[in-house]
C-alpha cells in the first residue's frame, strides 16, 4: 500500500484499526511512534547494488488506555512527515512488536488496515544457481486418462 492510499483511507474513518494477520486487531490504544523514510543499500547474492526506500510506520502500545489516535491526527502526522522528510509516494511498511520488532506489509480492506506478512526471496536466483522449483502434482489430480490401466502400456 502506497502512502496516498493510505491518507485517502484516512480521510473516510471515523476510528483506526490495525488487524494482524492472525486476524486479532493492534489495541485500540497504540500509537503511531515514528513514520520514517528507510533506505536500504545492499548488494544482492548476485553482486548487483541495490537501493530501496520505504516509508516506515512503528506501532506501539502503551498503557495510555485513555487516548485513541483518530484519523485527522494520523494524518496530520503523515503530512507533516512528507514536508520535513521530503517523502514520496512510497510503499508503507509498519514495524509492531512481537516476539520481536515484526515488519509487515500494509493492505486495506475498507475498514480495518491490514498487516500483512512479509518474505525473504532470493534477488537473483538466475546468478546464484538455485534450481527452478517444479509444480507439485497429485496423482489424483491426473484422472484416469494419465493412469495405469489394464492393457494400457504404462507397466
Amino acid at each position: 500500500m502506497k502512502l496516498s492510499e493510505v491518507k485517502t483511507a484516512l480521510t473516510n474513518l471515523d476510528t483506526i484499526a490495525f488487524q494482524l494477520p492472525n486476524g486479532e486487531l493492534v489495541p485500540n490504544h497504540f500509537h503511531v511512534t515514528e513514520v520514517g523514510k528507510i533506505t536500504k543499500n545492499f548488494i544482492d547474492c548476485g553482486g548487483t547494488v541495490r537501493n530501496e526506500e520505504v516509508i516506515n510506520f512503528q506501532l506501539w502500545n502503551a498503557n495510555d488506555y485513555d487516548h485513541r489516535l483518530h484519523p485527522e491526527k494520523l494524518l496530520s502526522i503523515i503530512e507533516l512527515s512528507e514536508k520535513v522528510l521530503e517523502l514520496k509516494d512510497q510503499e508503507i511498511e509498519v514495524e509492531y512488536q512481537g516476539q520481536t520488532i515484526e515488519k509487515f506489509a500494509l493492505e486495506f480492506d475498507g475498514k480495518n488496515f491490514l498487516l500483512a506478512t512479509k518474505q525473504t526471496d532470493c534477488l537473483a536466483p538466475d546468478k546464484c544457481g538455485i534450481p527452478e522449483e517444479k509444480p507439485k502434482v497429485k496423482m489424483a489430480d491426473l484422472g484416469d486418462a494419465n493412469g495405469c490401466t489394464p492393457g494400457g502400456g504404462c507397466c
